[in-house]
């Protein structure tokens, strides 16, 4: 909707400007300051200016009224135009929302956890939201791939090796051993070594066969990485291995040199990015010829970069902070604009039950298995609160608050306007076919704003994905569901002269609301359940 309005005062003022959104609907939906940077120019008061611009709009379809309030021009927007876009969206409510096709390309690379054990909570952030932004920049139109790293070269594949075979000696071969204190804790890893004296011979078993285990292992622990994300209804287009990056470190090695980016100093190779902001130079490849985690991620790196992209997103740990500028500086490095990398983190996760902290899982060892979550409050539950605050900031919840049904639980607050929709419907009797042809011209103020409000969908899509501020989707439908449920309470709609209005108003609050809720990775019931 505000595209399609922005096209049409562009079209008749003929010049760039900002649309705002006032808060209050009743004085206008939509607003522009664009008097103000004309003041200069046309050397009048930016009230005159507003008061000339209004002239323009009389008698526009689109508009009620167009008027100049000092200095700004407020549009409200007609009814029949606002019932124009409710039928069209009621008819094809597939593409409610969605934006044209665009030519901007985008490459996520997210979650890449290591595959050493199955996700725990703190990935879970991250996973949603790069899930969600995704969904959201496909909807309006983006070319939006995602893709996984897997770190599956270096010590924690090894530890990861030396863990199985630790505890396949001691859980199925009885030896006596003290199990390495670096090795990685948790039942899980108990579970892999079960599974391992099936798959093996017991002479497999020796210290020369780590580097088969950790693989073998490796592999399984992918396999479980996938079924958690898959839990969460998150799916990733490609996975892509840190192991076939390795041939091509020397051509990254002479890139980097060619354009001045690297040196050598104590028999080691230091990418030399205090040049480019770091707080100091980082080695890239040991004294002893082996590359750095940094080599590794530089490769991969320079291999998304080179595939024409116009940007590549990367969603790390609030904990990889300082590793930005030193990744941004070897992209510089190898001729790459780094402004088309963009780094989103993603803060730490605080859980709660019960007003309590959350116990650490037996399973996991040291930390809160995403599974365990997901199976305790459900993905729907999850992705909500995950979406509910900014990805980089501290996000705390308490999981009982979750499983209340009430409006307490803003999943459960949302739902429940969907599905009162429905009831209603029932109620009455009546179809969407029954009421698409209904005249919304005749709804009061407050209704009309009603209709507004679910209309407005498209714009928060739009702001939310420019911004990656993915929480204005969960604000939109809280407010979207509150003002549904006040006006249900405060208006008769069964039996009314105005019923079949009101019925394809409520329609097009539950295709909002559905259509948000999707994007969000969240089904909306059409029935709750007690």
């Amino acid at each position: 909707m505000k595209n399609v309005v922005y096209e049409e005062i562009y079209k008749i003022l003929g010049r760039d400007f900002i649309l705002e959104n006032p808060k209050d609907k009743t004085l206008a939906h939509f607003a522009t300051p664009l008097a103000f940077s004309l003041a200069k120019e046309f050397k009048k008061s930016p009230a005159l200016i507003a008061a000339d611009l209004a002239l323009k709009f009389e008698n526009h379809f689109y508009f009620e009224k167009v008027e100049a309030v000092n200095g700004y021009l407020n549009f409200r927007l007609s009814k029949t135009f606002l019932d124009t876009l409710a039928k069209k969206a009621l008819k094809q409510p597939d593409e409610f929302g969605k934006g044209q096709v665009k030519s901007e390309s985008f490459l996520l690379e997210y979650v890449s956890a290591n595959p050493t054990g199955p996700l725990h909570i703190g990935h879970a952030r991250g996973a949603i939201f790069g899930d969600t932004l995704a969904r959201v920049a496909r909807h309006l139109g983006y070319q939006f791939d995602t893709e996984y790293y897997v770190n599956d070269a270096g010590n924690q594949i090894d530890l990861l090796g030396l863990s199985v075979l630790s505890k396949v000696k001691i859980l199925c071969l009885n030896e006596e051993l003290e199990y390495p204190e670096n090795a990685y804790k948790g039942e899980y890893i108990d579970d892999l070594a079960r599974e391992a004296f099936t798959n093996f011979e017991k002479d497999f078993f020796t210290m020369e066969n780590v580097p088969n285990l950790a693989f073998w292992a490796k592999d399984k622990m992918l396999d479980l990485i996938k079924q958690n994300l898959a839990q969460a209804k998150i799916t990733i287009d490609h996975y892509v291995s840190e192991r076939s990056y390795y041939n091509a470190l020397e051509d990254t090695i002479k890139s980097l040199k060619a354009h001045g980016g690297i040196y050598e100093k104590d028999y080691k190779i230091w990418l030399a990015s205090s040049l480019k902001g770091d707080e100091k130079d980082r080695v890239i490849v040991r004294d002893d010829g082996r590359g750095t985690y940094l080599a590794a991620d530089i490769v991969y790196h320079k291999d998304k970069m080179s595939r024409n992209y116009d940007k590549c997103i990367n969603i790390w740990g609030a904990d990889h902070h300082g590793y930005i500028p030193r990744m941004k500086a070897a992209i510089e490095f190898l001729g790459f604009n780094p402004q088309n990398l963009e780094i989103i983190l993603a803060q730490m996760v605080s859980l709660l039950k019960n007003n309590q902290p959350y116990k650490m899982s037996k399973r996991a060892g040291n930390f809160i298995l995403m599974s365990e979550i997901l199976d305790e409050i459900g993905s729907d539950a999850l992705r909500f609160i995950f979406l509910s605050k900014k990805c980089d900031t501290h996000l705390e919840f308490d999981i009982d608050t979750l499983k209340k049904e009430d409006s307490s639980n803003p999943v459960f607050y949302i739902n429940y306007a969907h599905a009162r929709v429905r009831q209603i419907f029932l109620k009455a009797g009546k179809s969407l076919d029954d009421v698409l042809e209904a005249d919304l011209s005749n709804l009061n103020d407050e209704a009309t704003n009603l209709l507004f409000e679910a209309l407005n969908l498209g714009a928060i899509l739009n702001d939310a994905f420019e911004q990656r501020a993915l929480q204005k989707i969960p604000d939109y439908l809280k407010n979207l569901a509150a003002s549904f449920h006040k006006f249900y309470y405060e208006n008769r709609v069964i039996g009314t002269e105005n019923e079949e209005s009101l019925l394809k108003l409520f329609a097009l609050v539950a295709l909002s609301i559905r259509t948000g809720f999707a994007l969000m990775g969240i089904r909306a019931k059409d029935k709750m359940e007690h």
